[in-house]
């Protein structure tokens, strides 16, 4: 059995000063999340969060010249449901996190490989029948 003590949730991070300061060690023992933090110098501790800035930085570049708090909320708010419905992720197959998460993926990306398949189909038949230096074999004519 969980005693009262016994954290439910664990905070991944770097070994940035605001995450190592004792005030904020205080407010997670407080609140009972865990804190583990990556080995220094290795960011792939924490690729996924790395990727994440990454990919804000280079494609909402605005967002850094927020200073206000309330803006940079409102802003945060439209740029998470852009990634969340609207942007392609290539990491589950270029579908949103939205059609992913609501089933939609695997038949997005079904449909992508039968349209793939069916334009190679079309994109030979098209050549065969059109090339000048060949018979057409279905040319009665041929034998």
């Amino acid at each position: 059995m969980l005693d009262e003590l016994t954290p439910i949730l664990l905070a991944v991070s770097d070994n940035g000063s605001q995450m190592i300061a004792g005030n904020t060690r205080k407010f997670m023992a407080m609140v009972a999340i865990a804190q583990h933090f990556g080995r220094p110098s290795t960011p792939t501790d924490q690729a996924w969060i790395e990727s994440l800035n990454g990919t804000t930085k280079r494609e909402w570049p605005h967002l850094l010249a927020i200073t206000d708090p309330a803006v940079l909320r409102a802003e945060l708010a439209v740029v998470q449901n852009e990634y969340n419905t609207r942007r392609l992720h290539s990491g589950i197959g270029y579908v949103t996190p939205e059609d992913e998460h609501t089933g939609r993926g695997p038949a997005i990306r079904q449909a992508r490989r039968d349209g793939l398949t069916q334009a190679a189909h079309t994109r030979l038949a098209y050549h065969r029948a059109t090339r000048n230096n060949q018979p057409n074999p279905d040319d009665p004519n041929v034998v």
